[in-house]
């Protein structure tokens, strides 16, 4: 009897069951469990876990994949039957946390290698080049600042890859379209676009205020350098053709890239100060109101940081070898 005893409590069965088994009483196992010198098993409190070691590993698995976005996603594909915080629990325990997708433009093979053979050919262009070169491009303001954002989790650090980014298509809609450009000296001109925008109406924005622009950075008499993005309108013969009347060289800017164009951190500044409003603009003609108040209120240190990041930004783009940069 005492060798099957001392079997069991080795095996942490509990005292209850125990003398239940052997038809002993209480004090009886717990005397032998002394004499024996045998350790009591500090068992654990609160209920058992919902999910298990594999279930835990299978959950981080779903996620990193790319198989499961979000936790819903996650115990519909695994079939768990469980809260979706007791998910979250073991995607925080595996170092995974929320965050909002990188919104970056789908890249087709073609934008990928332009991409790269133009990181390529600029890796040398130093700071002070860079000084030369007015950015330009278009944006989208929303009166009520709704941005659409989709989550996913991922580990600290962890490289922007096809599940963390948020594939976007350009112009799918808002409330104010603007034109803008900059340069080391600061903010130039911002105009409103109304209706669609084609390659004449372009060339109306350009012929009225590049030239203001110029002259607002003092870089008229200086060998300066246009950028624009690749889209169409901006590279049409008519384009072109304005480019080559009024002697103006434009940088041969790849198609898909606002992550190599600084001034999309000027945009993101300039809308960050649009949403610390505490309300929402009431109509487009007080957006309109705020977004040329605080475009004159923009600091050129903005700008000047912005693009002196141009050499990080090409020699990041060609560490991602023809995919998106971290910008």
């Amino acid at each position: 009897l005492q060798f099957e005893l001392r079997a069991l409590l080795l095996k942490g069965i509990s005292f209850t069951a125990i003398a239940r088994q052997l038809d002993l009483s209480l004090s009886t196992v717990s005397k032998y469990r002394r004499v024996f010198g045998i350790a009591l098993v500090q068992r654990k409190g609160g209920r058992p876990a919902l999910i298990n070691d594999k279930y835990h590993r299978r959950i981080v698995a779903a996620i990193r994949s790319g198989h499961a976005d979000t936790v819903p996603e996650a115990k519909q594909l695994l079939g768990l039957c469980c809260s979706n915080q007791t998910v979250r629990n073991a995607l925080g325990t595996a170092g995974l946390r929320a965050r909002a997708k990188a919104r970056k433009p789908l890249l087709k093979t073609s934008h990928r290698q332009r991409r790269l053979d133009f990181a390529l050919r600029h890796r040398h262009w130093t700071t002070e080049d860079w000084a030369r070169v007015i950015f330009s491009d278009e944006s989208e303001a929303n009166r009520m600042g709704s941005d659409g954002r989709r989550y996913c989790y991922k580990m600290p650090g962890e490289e922007l890859s096809s599940r963390t980014v948020q594939f976007t298509v350009k112009h799918g809609g808002g409330s104010v379209m603007v034109w803008g450009c900059m340069s080391v000296q600061g903010v130039g001109d911002l105009c409103f676009i109304d209706g669609t925008m084609d390659a004449k109406k372009y060339i109306q924005i350009l012929d009225q205020h590049l030239p203001a622009s110029v002259r607002h950075f003092r870089m008229q008499h200086t060998n300066w350098i246009f950028q624009q993005d690749g889209d169409p309108k901006h590279t049409s013969a008519t384009a072109r053709n304005w480019f080559e009347d009024n002697d103006i060289r434009a940088l041969d800017w790849p198609a898909h890239s606002p992550d190599l164009n600084p001034i999309e951190h000027l945009w993101e500044h300039l809308k960050r100060c649009l949403n610390a409003y505490e309300t929402h603009p009431t109509n487009i003609y007080e957006l309109e109101a705020r977004i040329l108040a605080e475009w004159g209120k923009i600091d050129r240190k903005v700008c000047l940081d912005s693009i002196d990041s141009m050499p990080r930004r090409l020699a990041d783009g060609i560490r991602a070898n023809e995919g998106h940069t971290k910008y």
